[in-house]
């Protein structure tokens, strides 16, 4: 007895000591892991629909790889020396804007003192020039680090393939390791599949298009650095609460000062139609899925900007996310909880946050 107990005792010690060292060998390509495997989930009806028509897994797989690496690269290719060179304009312009002088006539109390007038215009440029800087490197850090991120994109070429062709075989295997019963483990999966494509979908493919329909302002209107403007206004459209709306509406405020009320006046048209967008096709695409609510969408995304860095703005919600289904399905309890309820039209379990 005793030295069946102290067998356990060991394979659990070794099983350990193996795990810590597996994820110590994956941890620099953990994230490429994860977004290949994120990337399976979302493509999954693709791959289906193109297996049914060519009855091959090993050519479906390909078929979409080679899609999604043209549509990684090209952009890459041809719009990032574009961007890097806009970003230096606009770095450059930055410095020589006054920004005191549409603030004193804008908020003239405020700006009442002339000391406090530069300290605050000091500021501003100080924050706007750090901001673009940044943002600058970043991009200048995307060709410098060329190699590593080459192989980072190897891992989640492969991840993505072999997760495409043999998902059936890695769904039942997380299956026979998962703790839970049947019934538990098929909320899990519904949940997590309904959640992951209301964050990609609901949140980033509908943030990136507000910002793309803002950019199409920008080149129609023919603003300075249009391209660089597009870019920051795809990311910030990602963002709920905040959107698009910080990128056009300084824009918008620059041309009434320029006097070109005309050019203004048909940015906020786009603007407020990028706004429109969103509030007509999140519902569509959301609708009978699991939600999230705006604030903690944007909470996670902030959290997962700092830890991953730009990857955090998808994985940030889907780990938060994931984490209070565990969460709620522990709980096991008949009322709903103050994260989840349950839908029992649709008997799924509906995210319910705040609202």
């Amino acid at each position: 007895m005793e030295s069946n107990e102290f067998k356990k005792i060991m394979s659990l010690v070794i099983l350990a000591i193996l795990g810590v060292l597996s994820f110590l060998l994956l941890k620099p390509i953990l994230l490429s892991i994860i977004i290949g495997a994120i990337l399976a989930l979302i493509l999954s009806p693709v791959y289906d629909f193109i297996y049914k028509r060519i009855h091959s897994k090993n050519l479906s797989a390909i078929i979409i790889c080679l899609a999604l690496l043209l549509m990684i690269i090209l952009p890459l290719w041809f719009l990032t020396p574009l961007i890097i060179d806009q970003s230096f304009k606009v770095f450059q312009n930055s410095l020589n804007v006054d920004f005191v002088t549409p603030l004193q006539s804008i908020f003239p109390s405020l700006f009442a003192s002339e000391q406090t007038a530069n300290e605050l215009g000091s500021i501003i440029q100080s924050f706007i020039t750090k901001a673009i800087n940044s943002f600058t490197n970043s991009l200048g850090d995307l060709i410098l680090n060329f190699p590593t991120l080459f192989l980072q994109l190897l891992v989640v070429i492969f991840t993505f393939f072999f997760l495409l062709r043999d998902k059936d075989l890695f769904v039942s295997y997380l299956r026979s390791i998962l703790p839970f019963g049947k019934e538990t483990e098929d909320k899990i999966f519904d949940s997590s599949r309904d959640i992951t494509y209301s964050v990609i979908y609901g949140q980033i493919v509908i943030g990136m298009l507000q910002g793309i329909i803002v950019g199409i302002g920008f080149f129609v209107l023919g603003i300075p650095n249009a391209l660089f403007l597009a870019v920051l206004a795809c990311f910030a459209g990602i963002f709920p609460i905040i959107g698009t709306t910080i990128v056009w509406v300084p824009v918008v405020i620059y041309l009434l000062i320029e006097g070109n009320t005309f050019s203004a006046m048909v940015l906020t048209i786009f603007g407020l139609t990028s706004n429109i967008v969103d509030n007509f096709l999140r519902p569509i695409i959301v609708s009978k899925r699991a939600r999230m609510h705006s604030a903690i969408i944007l909470v996670s995304m902030v959290g997962g900007l700092f830890l991953f860095g730009v990857l955090g703005f998808i994985l940030g919600p889907l780990i938060i996310a994931y984490f209070f289904i565990i969460l709620d399905l522990y709980r096991n309890k008949k009322t709903n909880g103050i994260f989840i309820s349950h839908d029992s039209s649709s008997e799924k379990l509906t995210f319910n946050f705040l609202r």
